[in-house]
């Protein structure tokens, strides 16, 4: 405890996040069963502090049911939103009945669709078990009985089974309506994978980039903070040697432009109704076959979120195809880190550089990555100052005699001054040896 720290002040619950009401009750606690002083003896001690979390149990009860609130809200929001960009299935479509209908919480919706989807495919019966008697238990078990019925299925009859298997063996399979009916075959952009380091390296010439206008950070300071934090990628963009080559294009409120084109404060998508302009938009197109015209592409990663990408959706079928074809996804940390993997992947021209996963080792025996036959390993701080890495080959030997293709020798020593760049550092160490040969002569 320190002086700044006084936990019988409702003021300091309250500074550190805490509802007043909440605040008032654990600071109650606190005046009513203050610390025991060190020299008492540890059972009493023991029994304050039983006493304590006894009195403040309202409060911590109060926050897991909040945070159990949120949690079923999101999932429920979630939920909401891919039935709404018909990308949602059956099964997505019976959580929303069974809550809409039944007045069922978020688990036992879930149970309700499981017992819908198992009596519409012809599955036997098989609700979650119920042995313990708990209400939970029962409760979800019920749910699911009542989604196996709403389905269609009679758990008394014998033959059910097989009379809701031949029924489902020729009951079509039901499609999600998109906003724009992709080909058949061709997968939206926001059903692309996250990039990974599987694929092989790619020349930047051939490599293309479609930014949300969020992404390339050229909406005006007022329309971004009007809107959710979007990940700033255009910096980590410009620092790339050779990514001038790559074609980029933003997609903002004017449609698909250029990144040359676009200019500061450009207007951004603000509903639905503004997407359903660009999907409905016949010069969109044409400026989308103007922007590529005349490249061919190995890559195409799509770098938008929301909106941006509904928009992007409506108008897949006019883009190439690729044999890489990604999205950055989930929170801005993991959008940033997915578009440095798609980075790392761009080769210059003239530049050859190893492919694959690198697989990773534990941190605790000391860093390790590898790449094909080689290893790369932290050793640990350099003579002076730095940090040292060693590439070696598979009998531990240092990788000693390759060079690039353009003639360059490599060392199998490296050292870097910031120890937060190890990663890369290393990840890139082992591209560039996986490019290399020693086919040459000796230097």
């Amino acid at each position: 405890m320190t002086a700044a720290f006084d936990p019988a002040d409702p003021q300091t619950w309250v500074s550190r996040g805490r509802r007043p009401d909440h605040a008032a009750i654990m600071a109650t606690a606190w005046q009513t069963f203050p610390d025991l002083p060190n020299d008492a003896p540890a059972e009493q001690r023991m029994a304050r502090t039983r006493e304590r979390v006894q009195a403040m149990r309202p409060v911590m009860e109060a926050i897991h049911a909040e945070q159990e609130r949120q949690r079923q809200a999101r999932n429920f929001a979630f939920t909401e939103d891919r039935i709404a960009r018909s990308e949602g299935d059956e099964r997505e479509a019976a959580i929303l009945r069974g809550r809409d209908n039944h007045r069922y919480d978020w688990d036992a919706a879930v149970q309700f669709a499981n017992g819908s989807y198992a009596a519409r495919a012809g599955w036997v019966c098989r609700p979650p078990e119920a042995g313990s008697g708990s209400p939970t238990d029962i409760r979800l078990n019920a749910a699911y009985m009542t989604g196996f019925h709403d389905g269609g299925g009679d758990a008394d009859d014998l033959f059910d089974v097989a009379r809701r298997a031949f029924i489902a063996a020729d009951r079509p399979t039901p499609s999600p309506r998109s906003i724009a009916p992709p080909d058949r075959g061709r997968p939206l952009p926001s059903a692309w994978p996250q990039p990974s380091d599987t694929p092989r390296p790619t020349n930047w010439s051939r490599r293309l980039l479609i930014l949300g206008a969020p992404e390339a950070g050229i909406l005006s300071p007022a329309l971004a903070a009007d809107s959710k934090a979007r990940a700033a990628l255009m910096p980590l963009l410009v620092e790339r040697t050779g990514a001038e080559q790559a074609t980029i294009i933003v997609v903002c409120a004017a449609g698909f432009l250029s990144v040359t084109e676009v200019a500061a404060g450009a207007a951004a998508l603000r509903t639905a109704d503004d997407v359903q302009r660009l999907a409905a938009d016949p010069v969109q197109p044409v400026k989308l076959r103007a922007l590529l015209a005349g490249s061919d592409f190995d890559e195409i990663l799509v770098a938008a979120q929301g909106l941006y990408l509904d928009a992007i959706d409506a108008h897949a079928k006019h883009l190439p195809l690729c044999r890489v074809m990604e999205r950055t996804r989930n929170s801005l940390i993991q959008q940033k880190a997915h578009f440095r993997i798609w980075l790392d992947r761009g080769v210059r021209s003239g530049e050859t550089l190893g492919a694959g996963h690198i697989r990773w080792g534990k941190v605790a025996k000391g860093l390790t990555a590898r790449l094909g036959e080689f290893t790369a390993r932290y050793v640990g701080k350099a003579p002076g100052r730095g940090h040292c890495i060693v590439v070696q080959l598979q009998n531990g030997e240092p990788a000693e005699g390759f060079v690039t293709v353009r003639g360059d020798r490599l060392q199998p020593e490296i050292l870097i001054t910031n120890q937060k760049h190890l990663r890369s550092s290393m990840a890139a160490s082992l591209r560039a040896f996986g490019g290399a040969t020693r086919l040459s002569r000796a230097l």
